[in-house]
């Protein structure tokens, strides 16, 4: 039982029942619509008459619309679904080497974006990224809401401020609070992994929609690890949890971490420690040069020896630094997202053999599986940032 925290409770109120019918209808009209009043009065065991009054209040403020299913011989039926026809958030998914900005629906479909190469510098970034909303939301009437965004660094996601980004050695960059005052949005930020685990949540597969505890893994150039607990994101002091990827398991590893280190987890196991090897076994530097990641996976898939090699061992420590969070936190499933995923056919079996090798014997098993949102979950997660408030459940 979750203990109440008299620091920070809410009172219930005479509307808090209704707030709750409220999120639990608008839920089932996301995952099942389109959907009938009756059906959604069937499975929620509601009165049809809260539903009729709960739909009403939510088709007055643009949440939902109602459409026509085909008709049996009579009359068609009435079904309720959530509007695609606007844009109602942007989503900022600046990554290490290419920024992407783009609209989405309250689907989280994506309807127009923008794409720009990274600027290390941060000033330039943030005008780049002020440019790029100035041009989505140009068109008069629109009716974007707010704006989210996935970084690569320490975010402290209540303050709505990055703390320091190892990779761009970005300390206290006021690159929110600009892109704020540059649009005119209100901005939420939250790190990479955290963006994206929120992302599995919110889009993934089903079988991670209903878990409740669960850890994505996201393995780029670095490793960032987003925790769920009990449906939500776990953050931590300052909101800086989750910084697995600099967990000590060795030493000499193929290439250093962002903080220089070659003892981390993300110096054994990320993009880079797996394109070190492969330059390493080819012997020809200048050539693994000239490849990035998702090459070295399609040299695999191709029967290269050295690149098949090189994505094996680097699973082996992927494997070994999973075992370590089960260990842990055993959580209900690992969710492993980047473009490591793409090579899970060759691979996916080495990283369980090397986690069940770390895990103790009587541990419940914890289920491994690769992200199904591939190259847009950090996109998803920032999106995300902005839907979940209006679909996620009420707190009491």
């Amino acid at each position: 039982m979750r203990r109440i925290d008299l620091g920070n409770a809410n009172v219930a109120r005479s509307n808090t029942i209704r707030d709750i019918n409220r999120q639990i209808v608008l839920n089932y009209i996301r995952e099942k619509g389109p959907i009938s009043r009756a059906s959604i009065a069937r499975e929620a065991d509601l009165q049809r008459s809260t539903v009729s009054l709960i739909i009403n209040d939510l088709r007055k403020i643009g949440l939902i619309e109602e459409v026509f299913g085909e008709s049996s011989g009579g009359r068609p039926p009435s079904l309720l679904t959530l509007p695609t026809s606007r844009p109602v958030a942007i989503g900022i998914d600046l990554g290490t080497v290419k920024t992407v900005v783009a609209t989405c629906d309250l689907t989280g479909r994506i309807i127009e974006r923008v794409e720009f190469w990274t600027d290390p510098d941060v000033d330039r970034t943030t005008s780049l990224l002020i440019d790029c909303v100035q041009k989505l939301t140009r068109e008069e009437g629109h009716s974007i809401e707010e704006i989210g965004i996935s970084i690569p660094a320490l975010v402290d996601a209540k303050k709505g401020h990055v703390l320091f980004s190892p990779h761009f050695k970005w300390r206290d960059p006021d690159i929110i609070e600009r892109l704020s005052k540059g649009t005119g949005f209100p901005v939420k930020a939250e790190n990479d992994a955290n963006a994206a685990a929120l992302a599995e949540l919110w889009f993934g597969r089903p079988a991670i929609g209903y878990v409740r505890d669960f850890i994505l893994v996201f393995i780029e150039n670095g490793i960032g690890t987003g925790i769920v607990f009990d449906g939500q994101i776990y953050r931590g002091k300052d909101g800086v949890a989750g910084e697995f990827g600099h967990m000590r398991i060795g030493s000499d590893a193929p290439t250093a971490c962002a903080n220089e280190s070659r003892e981390c987890w993300e110096a054994f196991a990320s993009e880079k420690a797996a394109l070190a090897r492969y330059a390493k076994l080819l012997g020809n530097q200048s050539f693994a040069d000239r490849i990035n990641f998702v090459h070295l996976v399609e040299l695999a898939f191709k029967d290269d020896r050295n690149a098949l090699a090189a994505l094996k061992e680097t699973a082996h420590y992927i494997g070994l630094g999973l075992g370590n969070l089960i260990q842990g936190l055993s959580p209900e499933a690992i969710v492993v997202g980047g473009t490591i995923a793409k090579a899970w056919p060759l691979i996916g079996e080495d990283i369980k053999n090397a986690t069940n090798g770390v895990v103790c014997q009587g541990m419940t098993a914890t289920r491994i599986i690769p992200s199904t949102l591939e190259a847009e979950h950090a996109l998803m997660g920032a999106f995300s940032l902005v839907l979940a408030d209006k679909f996620a459940s009420i707190s009491i």
